[in-house]
């Protein structure tokens, strides 16, 4: 099933937890194939409505710098006329009691907007990002 059928399957279902898992297995399986990012993909989704994914980047991969690039432009502030309910940010236990950023350095995407479902996220990074999202030639900027 596509992110467009799935969103249409959605409906008036936002209550449906089965629906909430798919659309973070969806958006999980599509930053996958992300260059630089590492698996596992952590997520969660707070009794509130409020979700977030977890996830590393290796910081030694050529693209590591576009990929931050690209998701923080579309994560973080899409257009001038244009934002998504979203943020992109780096987070870190202390390293002075842990390591180094390749072994504790994660990010984050969440939202505190109840009606934003990753599965909207999805949509708009399909829609942005390189396409196919896993090709590399495709993250080369000129």
């Amino acid at each position: 099933m596509g992110i467009f059928d799935f969103l249409k399957k959605r409906g008036n279902s936002k209550n449906d937890k089965k629906l909430e898992e798919e659309g973070f297995k969806t958006l999980i399986e599509y930053l996958e194939k992300v260059p630089s990012l590492k698996k596992p993909i952590s997520f969660n989704l707070e009794d509130n409505g409020f979700w977030w994914v977890k996830f590393k980047l290796d910081i030694k991969h050529p693209l590591v710098w576009n990929v931050i690039q690209e998701l923080g432009c579309i994560v973080n502030y899409i257009s001038v006329n244009e934002r998504l309910p979203t943020v992109f940010y780096p987070v870190s236990p202390a390293p002075y009691l842990n390591g180094s950023p390749e072994d504790y350095l994660s990010w984050v995407i969440e939202t505190k907007n109840t009606e934003f479902k990753p599965e909207i996220l999805l949509k708009y990074l399909i829609e942005r990002l390189p396409s196919p999202v896993n090709d590399l030639q495709e993250w080369q900027i000129e």
